[in-house]
């Protein structure tokens, strides 16, 4: 399965997820949230998407590396500081709490049963491939980092 390894951007597969979350949500129950919990339970985890994978792209920027996950081996420097301080994928972090935004907004359990299926999509054919790149160029800085900073929360 090496030859999925980086070649659909991680945008595209939430995209997929969030369509096969609403088709699942059309045809299995729903959960019974009252409207203040579900668009507050909507509100906070967009917000807390929008700011992970905003803050993760801009320490990009800032850092004049890549933003192009579908090409790791291309990065020019190694980002640790603001918020890869606490995680090493942000912007994925950041999917995923839109995942679940969608979700909330859908009231599907199925839905979020979902969710787990981008987590290890994203893992095993983003992720992995991009830590093998990043260790390739920078060496023991980015095992020193790795080794402080956990890949999701």
């Amino acid at each position: 399965m090496k030859f999925l390894e980086n070649k659909i951007p991680p945008p595209l597969v939430a995209l997929l997820i969030a369509a096969a979350m609403w088709g699942v949500s059309k045809f299995t129950a729903i959960l019974a949230l009252t409207a203040t919990v579900k668009y507050s339970m909507v509100l906070g985890f967009v917000l807390a998407g929008v700011f992970f994978a905003l803050s993760g792209a801009i320490s990009f920027r800032l850092a004049k590396t890549t933003v192009n996950p579908l090409k790791p081996d291309t990065a020019s420097s190694l980002v640790t500081s603001g918020v890869y301080q606490f995680t090493r994928n942000p912007m994925y972090v950041g999917f995923v709490a839109l995942l679940f935004a969608w979700a909330s907004y859908l009231a599907s359990a199925w839905g979020i049963a979902l969710i787990a299926l981008y987590i290890v999509y994203i893992q095993r054919f983003q992720i992995v491939p991009e830590e093998r790149a990043l260790s390739a160029i920078f060496k023991v800085e980015f095992s020193d980092y790795k080794a402080k900073v956990r890949p999701w929360l």
